[in-house]
């Protein structure tokens, strides 16, 4: 498996991604609602910390990819087949995916996203749920809290790539 982001990358990335993405994962589960603070936390984050850890033309090109899956998103939501907060996440969550790692990254959230369904589902139907009885995904029947797998499966990568080069 190669990488296309940088060790050195991952590891700038990582400490200010993690609070946030745990942020998004227990939000969507509280309240199915992933804050815009926190995708604007993302963006920040990314705008800040990529001029140190990514070269200019990256960081750049990377910018690119928000916009273009942000348009993407809004025209999921449209056709109803994503939340809106999903879509904001996602476009922010962008810029720190090297282009070469999509094919990894889609993997990768293919498995964050069963491990995490089944996760909820199981703690759903369970005592765990007493844990937090007042969540909101407990009760939004079908639906899923796809933060709770689109957070984990940034965070994932960003260790692999981290891992990937020590």
């Amino acid at each position: 498996m190669t990488l296309e982001l940088s060790a050195r990358a991952a590891l700038w990335f990582l400490p200010f991604v993690l609070p946030v993405c745990l942020w998004v994962a227990w939000s969507d589960l509280r309240a199915m609602k992933i804050p815009n603070s926190a995708v604007l936390s993302l963006v920040v984050i990314y705008l800040v910390i990529g001029l140190v850890a990514l070269p200019l033309p990256d960081y750049g090109w990377r910018l690119t990819h928000l916009a273009v899956l942000l348009a993407a998103g809004i025209v999921a939501n449209a056709a109803g087949l994503m939340g809106a907060g999903d879509a904001k996440f996602i476009a922010a969550a962008a810029p720190f995916v090297a282009l070469g790692d999509a094919m990894l990254l889609a993997l990768l959230f293919a498995v964050v996203l069963l491990a995490s369904f089944a996760a909820h589902r199981i703690a759903r139907a369970t005592a765990l749920r007493r844990l937090a009885p007042d969540w909101a995904s407990w009760k939004a029947g079908r639906k899923f809290p796809m933060g709770f797998a689109l957070a984990p499966t940034l965070v994932l990568y960003l260790a692999l790539a981290a891992r990937h080069g020590a």
